[in-house]
């Protein structure tokens, strides 16, 4: 097992800093989850991290929060279900750094312009066409 979560390609932290607890799963299982602790989360905690820049603490903390949390029960066993805690803990830390890129403000096209002002004429005509007869319409 790596010492380390790695979460994007230049962030890996190690698993010191994760705080991994382990619990009785609820749901179904009869006698065997009544004695096992199978239940594991992953606890992460922001302030604390070494393996952070200031700018990555920055943005966890706006986004994420003072800890980043991620609970796997699904699984029988408690090996299993820490790796799918640890996997999406990397997944949420992962989605609060992510930058969203910037939108570039594009113009619509003529034809786009022209295209939704005849569907606008369409509608109109549809709707006046549905009117009664006045009694210019004669």
């Amino acid at each position: 097992m790596p010492d380390e979560l790695k979460v994007t390609e230049r962030l890996a932290i190690p698993l010191a800093e994760i705080e991994l607890r382990a619990s009785r799963s609820s749901g179904p299982g009869g006698q065997h989850a009544n004695v096992t602790a199978s239940r594991v989360e992953a606890v992460f905690d922001v302030r604390a991290s070494a393996a952070l820049d200031e700018a990555q603490r920055a943005r966890l903390l706006e986004r994420a929060g003072t800890a980043v949390t991620a609970v796997a029960q699904e699984a029988r066993g408690q090996a299993r279900n820490r790796e799918l805690a640890l996997q999406r803990l990397a997944e949420r830390i992962a989605a609060a750094l992510a930058v969203p890129r910037r939108r570039r403000p594009t113009k619509p096209t003529r034809a786009a312009r022209e295209g939704r002002l005849e569907g606008k004429r369409r509608t109109g005509e549809r709707k006046r066409s549905r009117r009664r007869p006045t009694l210019e319409d004669g």
